[in-house]
């Protein structure tokens, strides 16, 4: 099915299709990463794993701002998808594509130009801080490959079409560890190359994207003049996309400010922390795919008119975002010993793997947090309340970074854990008032 329209039949069959093939793309983009950081902890060693870790916050600034950006868009076009009106859907993602493109390139030229200048703010370890500073460099120039692929992917997804999507991901996800696996593992390059198969696994899921929607999905693929400029269609696109954007941006900035506490325990513990935020990746960033389910289903509904079908979506959502944060739980806290173990090579599980591990002790318990929470996010941004997502967005990052500041000095990593249960529980307390506040007086459908 190259389009879904969610406007008619039962909500979990729609939810279920859309979000399976979104869930398992979001752990192929997580995988390739995960596989980067394997491959460099267990061929390269415990200091390039260090430089990944470091770096990977930077890049996740970069990469999270530009899907919120595609992400807010999604939801406009979903509303265009929804009413029929395809026409606008089409010069949405034109404009899209054109801003996309010049920021990213634009990013570029600054990452390269500032990356030495941003290890030294991050208090990179000197003995790492050269191999840090080329690796964010090189993955900085996948940034319009990036670009193009998100908003490519948001545009399929608004017309329901996640297969496509999950489809690129596959191929670039498998190719990435091919060659990551041929040329660290069998002809023993260093990080350059670690980053060098990022930026082409990068690119080849952005022409797939191109060429997927230019000959298959005729209909939504923008013309020559829907990549021009378009005053009314920017003003839209900004006033959903720029709150978006803000609000995915702010977590890895959060994630910046964490990075430096861990890097002053030292490269041990920077390593540690490089492999449980991958487990941390890999518990929410699907639980997100399951929330833009929600969106999608809600805005489109928005779009028809259909205001009785926006809570009956909201609701079967909560309880499959329930079922996936139990899940990921207990196998977190379960497997949480051989899961840091993939990280790292033999000679350093003996200081690495008991640090991951007391992290994720405690951080397993919590993912049932953020579960609810991107469901809650997902409703507000379906219903195109993006302030409310962006002001919870910022209490959890601020929550989160404030008592990391007081409890990594003092507990270790395993402060920044409970740094995070903190920020998440508050995050979770305003945005259920807020939501009954709007049920009570009438408004929770639209």
């Amino acid at each position: 099915m190259k389009t879904r329209d969610m406007t008619h039949g039962a909500a979990l069959p729609h939810l279920w299709a859309f979000a399976l093939p979104v869930l398992l793309g979001n752990w192929l983009q997580l995988m390739y990463n995960a596989v980067d950081a394997m491959m460099a902890g267990r061929f390269i060693g415990q200091q390039a794993l260090a430089a990944e870790g470091i770096a990977a916050p930077v890049m996740n600034l970069v990469i999270l701002g530009v899907s919120g950006l595609c992400t807010g868009a999604g939801v406009l076009m979903s509303e265009h998808f929804g009413g029929g009106r395809l026409s606008a859907l089409r010069r949405t993602l034109g404009v899209l594509i054109r801003f996309g493109l010049f920021a990213s390139t634009a990013l570029v030229i600054l990452g390269w130009l500032f990356s030495p200048l941003l290890m030294r703010l991050l208090n990179c370890p000197p003995e790492i801080h050269d191999i840090a500073v080329i690796y964010l460099r090189i993955t900085f120039l996948g940034a319009p490959f990036t670009c193009l692929y998100n908003a490519l992917a948001a545009g399929l997804k608004s017309a329901g079409n996640t297969r496509a999507p999950l489809l690129f991901l596959t191929c670039s996800a498998l190719l990435n560890a091919l060659l990551d696996l041929f040329f660290l593992g069998v002809l023993h390059f260093g990080i350059v190359c670690s980053a060098v198969t990022t930026v082409v696994a990068e690119a080849v899921s952005a022409a797939m994207a191109f060429w997927y929607t230019r000959r298959r999905v005729a209909e939504l693929c923008p013309s020559l003049a829907d990549l021009r400029k378009d005053s009314a269609t920017t003003r839209k696109l900004f006033q959903y996309g720029a709150p978006a954007a803000l609000q995915q941006a702010i977590q890895p900035i959060g994630k910046v400010l964490i990075q430096g506490q861990v890097n002053a325990l030292g490269v041990s513990s920077i390593a540690a922390y490089n492999a449980v935020t991958r487990m941390d990746d890999f518990a929410c960033i699907p639980e997100q795919g399951l929330a833009v389910a929600v969106s999608t289903w809600i805005a489109q509904n928005r779009g028809a008119n259909k205001p009785d079908r926006v809570l009956k979506g909201f609701r079967v959502g909560l309880m499959m975002e329930a079922c996936y944060g139990i899940a990921i739980a207990l196998t977190a806290y379960f497997l949480r010993g051989p899961l840091v173990s993939l990280f790292v090579q033999p000679e350093d599980s003996a200081t690495v793997v008991p640090i991951g591990m007391d992290y994720l002790s405690l951080m397993a318990w919590l993912y049932l947090l953020p579960a609810f929470n991107n469901c809650f996010q997902g409703y507000f941004r379906g219903t195109a309340r993006f302030r409310v997502t962006v002001l919870a967005t910022l209490l959890q990052v601020t929550l989160r970074c404030t008592f990391t500041w007081i409890l990594a000095p003092v507990m270790g990593i395993r402060g920044i854990a409970a740094a995070c249960g903190i920020g998440w529980i508050c995050m979770l307390t305003m945005v259920v008032s807020y939501y009954f506040v709007l049920k009570s007086r009438g408004r929770a459908s639209g």
